[in-house]
Parts: C-alpha cells; sequence; structure tokens
C-alpha cells in the first residue's frame, strides 16, 4: 500500500490533493461556524437579566411588536395610567409553598387609552383579601415576562379570575390594546406581597437546533470527502488487459 500511496503523491496528483484538502476546510470551518451560531444562541437565551439596569419600555418593545425572547426578566420602566376595571386575578399562584393569586391591573403606557401592559402588582392568598385596584397615573420598574399559553380553560370567562396570565383572556376585560407581554412589578402594592417571576431565562432542548444540525452536516460531508479522498489515495489501480496475441496465419 505505501507504494500505492507514493505513486498518489506524484507532481501530477497535486492539484487533486489540494481540492480535497480544500474540500474538507471548508466543511470543517462551516461545521464550526454553525457550531458557534448554535452556542451563542443558547447563550443569549439563558442570560439572566433579572439584575440588569432597567431600560425604558418603549426600548426593549412596542405594543405591536411579538415578545423579544432575548429579554426574559429585563426590568423595564413603565411610565403611563392604571386602568383599574381591567383588574384581574391569576390563580394557581404559589408563594412560601402556600397558593394563591396575582393582582393584574393593566398600565397603559403613555396616558389613558394607550396600549396597555398587564402588570402583576403583587400576591395575595385570596381576591377578596386585595387592595382596591389603583387608578391615576405611576412609574413603576417591572420583570419582563412573555405571555402564558398552557392551554388551559377558563372555566368563568364571566368573572375577574384567570387560569394563566394569557393576553387573548386579559384584553376581554379592557377596551385598549395590549401589549404582547406582562411585567411583575419589583415592588408590591402596599397590602399584597411580593409575586415570584413565572419565567426565567431557560434553555429549550430545540434552542437553534437547525444550527446544530447544520453543523454536523457540515462536518459529515468533511468526514466523506475525506474518506473518498483517503480511498482514492490507497486503491490499487486495476491492471491493464493483456493484449491479446496476433492471430496467426494458416499457411
Amino acid at each position: 500500500m505505501a507504494a500505492r500511496v507514493t505513486a498518489k503523491l506524484a507532481p501530477r496528483f497535486w492539484g487533486a490533493h489540494l481540492l480535497a484538502l480544500v474540500l474538507v476546510a471548508i466543511a470543517v470551518g462551516l461545521g464550526l461556524w454553525q457550531y458557534g451560531a448554535w452556542q451563542a444562541h443558547r447563550e443569549a437565551q439563558a442570560a439572566d437579566l433579572t439584575d440588569a439596569a432597567p431600560v425604558p419600555l418603549d426600548e426593549v418593545m412596542g405594543p405591536d411588536d411579538p415578545f423579544p425572547g432575548t429579554k426574559v426578566g429585563q426590568p423595564v420602566i413603565v411610565r403611563g395610567s392604571w386602568v383599574p376595571t381591567g383588574t384581574v386575578y391569576v390563580s394557581g399562584r404559589e408563594r412560601a409553598g402556600q397558593d394563591g393569586y396575582w393582582a393584574v391591573t393593566p398600565l397603559a403606557v403613555g396616558g389613558p387609552g394607550a396600549a396597555a401592559l398587564p402588570v402583576v402588582r403583587g400576591w395575595v392568598a385570596h381576591p377578596g383579601d386585595a387592595p382596591a385596584p389603583p387608578s391615576g397615573t405611576t412609574e413603576l420598574t417591572a420583570w419582563l415576562q412573555p405571555p402564558e399559553g398552557t392551554g388551559q380553560p377558563d372555566d368563568d370567562p364571566t368573572d375577574d379570575v384567570l387560569p394563566q396570565l394569557r393576553i387573548a383572556d386579559v384584553i376581554q376585560h379592557v377596551d385598549q390594546d395590549l401589549y404582547g407581554a406582562y411585567g411583575v412589578a419589583e415592588q408590591p402594592e402596599p397590602g399584597l406581597e411580593r409575586a415570584d417571576l413565572a419565567q426565567l431565562p431557560d434553555v429549550g432542548a430545540l434552542t437553534s437546533i437547525r444550527n446544530l444540525l447544520y453543523a454536523i452536516e457540515w462536518w459529515f460531508f468533511g468526514a466523506f470527502a475525506a474518506f473518498i479522498w483517503w480511498r482514492w489515495l490507497t486503491e490499487e489501480p486495476e491492471p491493464e488487459p493483456a493484449e491479446e496475441p496476433a492471430d496467426t496465419p494458416v499457411g
């Protein structure tokens, strides 16, 4: 085999060797690039922003924007007018092992009639124990959270108790548009306990899985190119067919 390999290293085959090396290098490089993109997406999604400096809400998202997936837990500064008639209570919220409710009131960002951000004002053991919904204008800091959507049905759509904080359910209680998010107030309202964050940054199993699959695909292509090159390098050339003897004339 050594003789066959040595023969294939002749200068006339250098172009083929160079092509094989370039193809393998490109495949490995593109695979590493896709792998790096996969890691970067996961790190961005896992970033814990809850201790970050608060920023104005409009720097993170607008009233018609989808929730920015990399901003889970981002503290935002919200200024506006309370919409007390839109107050709802979200059931199934635990605090210190006790089941209770979130008190949620929309806050019209910028003033009455504007799109509102549902704000979790705090936790209470029972809606009847909650203080009256606030009114007037305010400025507060809240952790931004994506809307919930577990699919749990609302057994009684006519009351002000919801099984989850879903924007499509909250909007039934107000006469204005809502943001595609909600906020959890850093400081609970007097008479309420501080609410725990429902969602913190989490890395899902399928986060940027396409980038990882592309990386594997490129590496597989590189391995296949290297295998073909090695097979060609080590294969034994087919023997040339022997010349048939010329027919002897009959004399």
